[in-house]
């Protein structure tokens, strides 16, 4: 007598043998609109990074740069008496060239208000913000839409320079909705209410090569996922190489 496998007997009576975990696919085609809402925002799989990433060895490395270019101290976005610096260390490389910095974090939540690179939806696009000072200063190195890594919480996500703060004075540690609520979910974070303490890491990547297309992000929305994890892995895998990490 014949035993039949597992598989085979899931086959003949039509239903599929387990094969592990399956990892749902990042889209490469989203309706953004479907998505600008908080309790239907995009989750953060979809703009994670690679798990083969040395984050914590790369938050190390930022926490200890020392380069400063130009008009590069800003006060945090939650508190007015501490200020966050813009390091130049990477900026440079021939490889994964970026400026990074520590800073907290503001979760922007003001929808589809203009920002300087389209009027980005906050809780569907996860983009960053930088002082305007700053990116006035570097406007051929951070064009708009360049990759932004962030670590939080331990974690890597991405997500795409789409803003610059231009208040009076100018502050640093603002993001949108959306990745601050995949940074820190549970803390309620918006445009009032912020992760105060400055254990965040962001890195801007600079030139071209950096920049999300067309094709992959609109006026309001980011429309393949899959386009800015690939970009992203891509560009922390090249500074890792760089780093020797």
């Amino acid at each position: 007598m014949l035993v039949k496998s597992i598989a085979s007997i899931a086959a003949l009576s039509g239903i599929a043998a387990a094969a592990g975990p399956i990892r749902a696919s990042i889209p490469t085609n989203v309706d953004g609109s479907k998505y600008n809402k908080p309790n239907a925002g995009p989750p953060g799989e979809w703009f994670s990074g690679d798990s083969s990433l040395p984050v914590s060895k790369i938050a190390s490395a930022v926490s200890k740069m020392t380069k400063t270019p130009k008009d590069a101290s800003y006060i945090l976005s939650n508190d007015n008496h501490k200020k966050a610096t813009i390091h130049s260390d990477w900026a440079n490389l021939s490889k994964g060239a970026a400026y990074a910095f520590v800073a907290d974090m503001d979760g922007n939540d003001d929808g589809q208000g203009d920002t300087n690179f389209g009027a980005l939806a906050a809780y569907e696009v996860p983009f960053v913000v930088i002082p305007d000072k700053f990116a006035t200063e570097h406007q051929r190195e951070l064009s708009g839409n360049n990759l932004v890594a962030v670590i939080c919480n331990g974690k890597l996500y991405y997500g795409v320079f789409g803003d610059t703060d231009g208040d009076s004075p100018q502050e640093i540690g603002e993001a949108s909705w959306l990745m601050a609520n995949t940074c820190f979910p549970g803390e309620g974070l918006n445009g009032g209410q912020g992760h105060s303490d400055a254990d965040v890491t962001y890195i801007f990547f600079t030139g071209d090569d950096s920049v999300l297309p067309n094709s992959a992000i609109g006026k309001n929305y980011l429309t393949n996922f899959q386009a800015l994890k690939n970009l992203g892995d891509k560009l922390m895998k090249d500074l890792v190489s760089s780093l020797n990490l």
